[in-house]
């Protein structure tokens, strides 16, 4: 049985070498956090999460820095949860990802994403985003839904596959108390 090209791809991407990524690291990493490529690096995963090569749909890069945020120490007084330096997120990075690229281009939807490569420092992702007026994409019958009222602003609504990951939707176990929110569960609870 002959496989594709796609299938050589994807076993590459698998355990990269270090010959494949060192260079592009160094370039990625002095370059802006944000950048607009031209064909997406990993074009098995792009095409799996619904890329096209045609007019409408771009891949951005986007650099996140990795480790927890930080937060400040108190200045007085004996206050103990003030004291941790590092901040858990709730949200995951490919999320904060998502959220970046929809802020520098906010005429366009976030149709998914996926991780790039990582180093000591910075995440790598890239990100999908489809324009949901051009007429190429109203007139393709698998992304002519981008353009309805209720997918404006999927990212900030957490209505990606990483938004909604993140928000504990994936599963409906009552075992998970994310879903549908901490504060919820919280309040049932009393």
């Amino acid at each position: 049985m002959a496989l594709g090209a796609y299938h050589y791809i994807r076993q590459s991407w698998k355990k990269p070498t270090r010959e494949m990524l060192q260079e592009r690291l160094i370039a990625w990493r002095e370059g802006n956090s944000v950048v607009r490529v031209d064909k997406p690096l990993r074009l098995d995963r792009a095409r799996s999460l619904g890329y096209k090569a045609k007019t409408g749909i771009i891949v951005l890069r986007v650099r996140i820095k990795r480790g927890g945020r930080k937060r400040t120490r108190h200045k007085h007084g004996r206050k103990s949860r003030k004291q941790h330096i590092r901040k858990i997120l709730k949200m995951n990075y490919r999320w904060v990802a998502e959220l970046r690229a929809a802020n520098s281009y906010n005429n366009l939807e976030v149709l998914n994403s996926y991780l790039l490569a990582k180093d000591g420092k910075y995440y790598f992702y890239e990100i999908i985003m489809i324009d949901p007026t051009k007429p190429e994409i109203l007139n393709d019958p698998n992304l002519a839904w981008i353009s309805s009222s209720t997918n404006k602003n999927r990212a900030h609504r957490g209505l990606t596959s990483a938004g909604k990951k993140s928000r504990g939707l994936r599963s409906k176990s009552p075992n998970q108390k994310v879903r549908p929110s901490l504060r919820s569960w919280s309040r049932m609870g009393k």
